[in-house]
């Protein structure tokens, strides 16, 4: 599914699903990095259209990565955090779900949250609320699903896309080949139209 259902957005009322805007203009997410040979290629790609984006990292990731993860900033993209294991809070205790994503803002500084298969209780939200902006999608490419072709993963995004948008892609092993098939026609084709790629900023300051 293209884009979120109605019953999810009802569940997390306080997330951010887009951000409406007067300008032309979207953004680009990237889930799961940072990864070598991967999420490299994923900047140099923003570079050439001038283009900003978020990344909602892995901790581990990021303690693995830590130069990848310094060039992300260096460019002038925002970061979020992911967790710190890429955990499902509906399968994991309260605790030990909470305990991950605290894990990961030692390494990630940044009070942007996204959950890792767009899942929380009703709980974690409670919790979010007061120290992170939760931030969702619109538009989720698909480029994680491996029975679908990259065009397909392209026409997700080029046919449904807005001012506005935030677009979910994976700079991951699992999506790479996809990803990297779409993300520079999406650039172009978006860009041709008068469109800018931002950065989600970050509003919100942690509360102790």
């Amino acid at each position: 599914m293209v884009n979120p259902p109605k019953y999810l957005q009802l569940l997390y009322p306080s997330a951010t699903w887009r951000i409406p805007s007067e300008e032309k203009a979207m953004y680009l997410t990237f889930d799961d990095g940072p990864i070598p040979d991967i999420t490299p290629k994923v900047l140099d790609l923003l570079d050439q259209y001038n283009a900003k984006a978020t990344f909602f990292c892995i901790g581990e990731n990021v303690i693995k990565h830590p130069e990848i993860y310094s060039d992300i900033l260096k460019r002038g993209h925002q970061t979020g955090n992911h967790t710190y294991h890429h955990k499902n809070a509906w399968k994991v205790k309260y605790e030990d779900y909470i305990r991950d994503i605290e894990t990961a803002s030692k390494v990630i500084d940044s009070t942007l949250f996204r959950p890792p298969y767009g899942k929380l209780t009703p709980r974690t939200l409670w919790f979010l609320h007061k120290k992170y902006q939760l931030i969702m999608w619109d538009i989720i490419s698909c480029d994680f699903d491996l029975q679908i072709n990259k065009e397909t993963v392209l026409s997700n995004v080029l046919n449904t896309a807005t001012k506005g948008s935030i677009i979910v892609m994976h700079d991951s092993l699992k999506a790479s080949e996809n990803m990297l098939y779409a993300l520079p026609r999406i650039l172009e084709h978006f860009t041709n139209q008068g469109f800018v790629f931002k950065a989600i900023q970050k509003t919100k300051k942690p509360r102790n």
